[in-house]
């Protein structure tokens, strides 16, 4: 209690803004459904997210920099509000896409925001129990955001005001909290190069990753709307796959410890392109049928960021661990603007197993990118191997969270 005390108003603020940023994302895709847009459209909403987040991870720091970090969390919130209330206004897809892009550009500011507090608040030895205290109040946040949508009518308002309302609350612990000002932000910059010459596995699977995540994570509830779930279905349909993946990253990141994180990678996104062949071939209509199925992917596909950042990792420098973890975010956030896009076509041209036809082709590019790999450099030993780290969905991570994640090693950086 004395290491969580001093953080609870910094984990409230983070729950409010996950909460409003979990019902937004999701009343997008289905009230863009309802409202007639084609899934090409759809798409573009997530791609428009995309952009935006990485944008802000990359210029963010510069904001904090020049105005403070109350300052600047101030000013993404009252966008992030300001964009939610402007969609429900303006209920047309070429509206909604670049506001979609500015609530992507404010939710990383702001997360980085408050992951940099948390920082500043823990010392190393008690950050571990703070980031997996962190990680479990922004997933229940999200989910309950994404759940909420069942419990009332998404055809009105109502679902456009409260992440409004939420985004507007999210300023009000750190507002008052009398934590001092932390340290600048960290800035990252995109070097494909130096990540190329680290490890080719981890940029070449990290852009797959983000085609495959970011199509999924934007229009999973098109899909289960589309083959005929009810609201609360839809909702489970979104929320589920990140819970299993929460889950599956224990065991995975486990053998991963001890083996080559290479064949783990492979046996992985085997299995996930097992279910996407599932998906286009069953197309299952029933409940269970659908829910099992995407329980299945989600376990598969949000275990694969964590790991592919531990790999990373093997082959890195001492004390750089951030810069990669940085970088490799960016090269997930570029496939996650490519992701939504192809899918959303793909969608319009074969329906709705056309999500699963996108994520199956980046499955089967990083399969045999990472065998080819596999047969022509050795693995690192496991003496000289760093230690995986469960991470959140790399949609909810930003360069701050490799920071909050490790202590003495970001600190090194």
């Amino acid at each position: 209690m004395k290491q969580f005390l001093p953080v609870s108003t910094l984990l409230l603020g983070s729950a409010l803004l996950l909460f409003a940023g979990g019902m937004n994302g999701l009343i997008l895709p289905i009230r863009g459904t309802q409202e007639g847009f084609d899934a090409a459209a759809l798409g573009l909403l997530g791609t428009g997210w995309a952009i935006g987040y990485v944008l802000g991870c990359i210029f963010n720091p510069r904001l904090v920099g020049k105005v403070g970090h109350i300052r600047a969390f101030g000013v993404m919130c009252a966008f992030a509000a300001v964009a939610v209330l402007i969609q429900l206004i303006a209920v047309t897809s070429w509206v909604w896409i670049p506001l979609r892009g500015l609530s992507g550009f404010c939710f990383a500011g702001a997360a980085m925001i408050v992951e940099s507090w948390l920082s500043e608040r823990t010392n190393p030895q008690s950050r571990g129990k703070i980031f997996g205290i962190y990680t479990m109040v922004n997933l229940m946040a999200s989910t309950a955001g994404q759940m909420s949508l069942s419990l009332g009518n998404t055809a009105g308002f109502l679902f456009f005001v409260l992440p409004a309302i939420f985004y507007c609350l999210s300023l009000v612990p750190l507002s008052i909290s009398s934590t001092t000002t932390p340290k600048p932000l960290v800035s990252v910059k995109l070097d494909l190069k130096a990540l190329w010459r680290n490890s080719p596995v981890a940029v070449v699977t990290c852009f797959g990753i983000g085609i495959s995540n970011g199509a999924f994570g934007t229009l999973s509830a098109v899909y289960a709307d589309r083959v005929g779930l009810m609201m609360a279905s839809v909702a489970l349909f979104a929320s589920l796959p990140v819970l299993a993946g929460a889950v599956s990253q224990i065991p995975i990141g486990a053998a991963s410890d001890r083996m080559d994180r290479r064949i783990v990678l492979l046996g992985v996104v085997a299995a996930a392109l097992a279910v996407d062949v599932a998906f286009i071939l069953i197309q299952p209509q029933d409940l269970y049928g659908n829910l099992i199925l995407a329980s299945l992917f989600g376990a598969c596909i949000y275990a694969m960021y964590p790991l592919i950042v531990a790999h990373a990792n093997d082959h890195a420098a001492p004390g750089t661990y951030i810069q990669v973890s940085g970088g490799l975010l960016l090269t997930y956030g570029l496939g996650a603007i490519a992701g939504p896009t192809i899918a959303g076509f793909c969608m319009k041209e074969f329906g709705s197993a056309g999500l699963f036809v996108t994520s199956a082709g980046a499955h089967v590019v990083m399969i045999g990118f990472t065998a080819l790999r596999i047969s022509s450099r050795s693995a690192v030993p496991v003496a000289q191997k760093s230690t995986f780290v469960p991470t959140p969905a790399a949609k909810a991570t930003t360069p701050e969270t490799a920071a909050l994640a490790v202590g003495e090693d970001a600190e090194a950086a």
